[in-house]
């Protein structure tokens, strides 16, 4: 049935999960037609330009012709990419987490630079973090951390930053100047909306509350608001201390409990459909990914895409689209190839 017809029916509120889903889609949908219409638009009026400029052979035109050509061309590679975007749960928020690798404080820096990578690319890209979990290191940089990268297809894009991120640079906390290589290791899952089921059974869940250790005034560090929930049958242990209140931090634990268990279900999936049909995919998580030279060359490379770039700065201060946009590619094109091999 048409969008508009069913929030038409005088019933349509009655099921308030359901009419909040549909409106969602049907402005997403608004929104998509919307652009369509005024790329075609633009296209009309450049095309306009470019006639009255060769009739009138006027060169003043030039600098105007090429910042609406600029514009139109970013505008459509944008579009591109998102017709990348064809998982069931690209358009979700993301939760990311973070895991210094062995090597003391080193690994933490690292850690540390990999953590602001993302915080720009999310700033740089309007979408918002909600930190879920903060660990700092002994001495300097980051043991762990996750926080939550929310808006519109968040995980759809960060998907492919999951996996074993590799730095290699002369370590400035050696006082022999010695070239080191460290590791992090970064996991990206969905954040699920409501009316996906995951089956949790509360009694196979130990809830733990403590006080929280990192900033966020006296309220959360003189009461036990932080929550630590371990799923005993699988082992899995996610907590949340970065909320003001137990109740806050309880919720967000749920749903970052509710991902992982997810995760865990799909790779289960994953796993047999490679051995149902003979092909053996990637390991996503525990796979190095990406390495990061400073030395004695600069040059960050995607082992799964072959995309690379010198400039490791701007890749540090969150230049990363050249790797999403590639990643993106890739999996499209080793799915058409698994069809032609079917």
């Amino acid at each position: 049935m048409d969008l508009d017809m069913q929030m038409s029916d005088p019933d349509f509120w009655n099921d308030p999960d359901k009419a909040k889903i549909i409106s969602q889609e049907a402005t997403k949908l608004k929104e998509e037609v919307q652009g369509h219409d005024d790329l075609a638009e633009e296209a009309a009026e450049l095309h306009e330009l470019c006639e009255m400029a060769l009739e009138d052979g006027d060169p003043s035109f030039t600098a105007e012709i090429e910042r609406q050509y600029n514009h139109l061309l970013r505008e459509l590679e944008r579009r591109e990419v998102l017709l990348l975007l064809s998982g069931e749960y690209d358009s979700c928020n993301a939760i990311m987490t973070f895991h210094a690798g062995a090597g003391g404080t080193e690994a933490q820096d690292w850690t540390q630079i990999v953590v602001r990578m993302y915080s720009r690319w999310a700033e740089q890209h309007g979408y918002k973090i909600r930190m879920i979990d903060y660990q700092a290191g002994d001495e300097a940089g980051i043991k762990s951390c996750a926080f939550t990268v929310e808006g519109e297809n968040a995980y759809g894009y960060l998907k492919s930053e999951k996996g074993v991120h590799r730095l290699v640079r002369i370590s400035p906390f050696d006082a022999n100047a010695r070239r080191h290589t460290s590791f992090t290791a970064v996991d990206v899952m969905p954040e699920l909306p409501d009316d996906v089921e995951v089956e949790i059974n509360m009694d196979d869940v130990r809830v733990d509350y403590f006080r929280a250790s990192g900033a966020g005034g006296q309220h959360v560090n003189k009461t036990s608001s932080a929550v630590r929930m371990t799923h005993i049958p699988t082992g899995i242990v996610v907590q949340c201390q970065n909320e003001r209140s137990q109740v806050q931090n309880r919720e967000m634990c749920m749903k970052y409990l509710r991902a992982k268990l997810f995760e865990l279900e799909e790779e289960k999936k994953e796993r047999l459909r490679a051995e149902l049909t003979g092909t053996q995919q990637a390991i996503e998580w525990g796979s190095q990914i990406r390495s990061y030279v400073f030395h004695p060359y600069t040059l960050v490379k995607d082992h799964r895409t072959g995309v690379e770039t010198g400039n490791i700065q701007a890749v540090a201060d969150g230049d990363i689209d050249m790797f999403i946009e590639g990643y993106l590619q890739f999996l499209k094109n080793r799915s058409n190839k698994m069809k032609e091999e079917v």
